[in-house]
């Protein structure tokens, strides 16, 4: 096995010829690279230049240091992931982005995530992924690309037959942007995982959720689907579940953070009974409350065997709610992973979760409470585990997707990259 390129002295060479100073953060990272030829030969590898990294001294990446860097990963086979996040490209810096996707071969996994990429930096990379044809996963998160930059993507979608996930969460969409990508995702068979999270909707008409169910109806190929911060309510949940009905592919389905209350999760407990294909429900931080939680628990118990994880934390659920979710994963075994914290405990509460998990029907790294005892009283603690616990940041003592803090990737809905 012959030694591949060295990446920092190649990296030294480029801002030499580019008569611009080196970043000592991309040379130490590159530095580590190099150290693990074994890998970069079998698997590849993802270089992590995140501008939150807290190990090492983290000098963020500009536009310029970009453009050295991209010079030297042009021609190399082995990266087949790159990790740009939190840094301070700007528009600029997605022009070398967009040169490098349209000449390389090889990147799987590209994350701008939280960079001040806007409108025109959005176009220059969707038009960069009209002739790419081996990018599988990007995230856009945090950038703000406003209504615009999404119909970019949306146009792009409708060339690309590669990319398989898709992250435009907090990215400013708009109604319009939305409805374009779900009309193109209609017919669309390569995209598996789209998250269009907190886009900014000035109607209380929810078209954007009729528009998502009509593709919901016919796409067959999408597995995640993440609706956060949609300010969706009964007509939205109705027009989801009815779409549901006649889907046989989606897998996980993110409702957090909506207007969803006790009523309209009536709607989500038929769906359930006849459901036999989502695997991960979240309702974090809605309002299903007692009654909500007694129509989930009904179905669960009675009718379906197919979901394994149920988030409702932050739902003002008290005792009769909770205990009816606790007696339901007596009967129903397949439902795996539940996530609580933040309703209403009371004693008895705390006394059923905690012998769901002394008996070993509830793993502790399943759930995110965990029981102890004082005075003889036995009371509920949160412990940082849950679906995507991850999603925006990794504290420097984590490991690296842990899957009891990101479960949804145990579960296996979408692979990371």
């Amino acid at each position: 096995m012959s030694h591949l390129p060295d990446l920092h002295q190649q990296y030294l060479q480029v801002c030499q010829s580019l008569s611009q100073p080196q970043n000592p953060f991309i040379a130490y990272m590159l530095q580590e690279a190099d150290k693990h030829d074994k890998v970069r030969w079998t698997k590849g590898i993802t270089l992590k230049i995140a501008g939150n990294n807290r190990l090492v001294p983290v000098q963020r990446v500009t536009d310029e240091d970009l453009q050295a860097l991209v010079a030297v990963l042009q021609n190399t086979v082995f990266v087949t992931g790159l990790d740009l996040r939190y840094n301070v490209l700007t528009d600029d810096g997605a022009k070398h982005i967009a040169e490098f996707l349209q000449e390389n071969s090889t990147l799987r996994y590209l994350n701008l995530m939280f960079n001040d990429i806007g409108t025109s930096g959005a176009e220059l990379i969707a038009r960069a992924l009209h002739r790419n044809e081996t990018l599988l996963h990007l995230r856009m998160t945090g950038n703000k690309i406003g209504n615009k930059g999404g119909m970019y993507f949306a146009s792009m979608l409708q060339i690309n037959s590669a990319l398989e996930k898709l992250d435009l969460g907090d990215c400013d969409l708009g109604t319009q942007s939305v409805i374009a990508i779900a009309t193109v995702l209609t017919p669309h068979k390569s995209v598996r995982a789209i998250n269009l999270n907190r886009p900014l909707l000035h109607s209380q008409t929810e078209e954007t959720t009729v528009h998502i169910a009509l593709m919901l109806k016919t796409n067959s190929s999408l597995v995640e689907l993440h609706l956060r911060k949609h300010e969706m309510k009964k007509f939205g949940v109705e027009r989801l579940c009815e779409a549901l009905y006649e889907n046989c592919s989606l897998r996980y389905l993110d409702l957090s953070c909506n207007k969803i209350t006790r009523d309209d999760v009536k709607i989500l407990g038929d769906l359930l009974k006849r459901n036999q294909t989502l695997q991960i429900l979240d309702l974090n931080s809605n309002r299903i409350e007692d009654d909500g939680a007694v129509y989930l628990s009904e179905a669960l118990a009675l009718c379906n065997r197919t979901l394994q994880a149920l988030a409702v934390a932050s739902n003002n659920i008290s005792r009769r709610g909770l205990m009816a979710l606790s007696d339901s994963m007596k009967t129903n075994m397949e439902l795996s992973y539940i996530y609580i914290w933040g309703n209403n405990f009371d004693e008895a509460t705390c006394m059923a979760f905690s012998e769901l998990i002394r008996s070993g029907r509830l793993k502790p790294q399943c759930t995110d409470v965990e029981p102890y005892e004082v005075d003889g009283h036995v009371h509920l603690a949160e412990v940082s585990h849950g679906l995507r616990k991850h999603y925006y940041w990794t504290p420097s003592w984590a490991k690296d997707k842990d899957k009891a803090a990101n479960a949804s990737l145990a579960l296996g809905a979408v692979s990371e990259h």
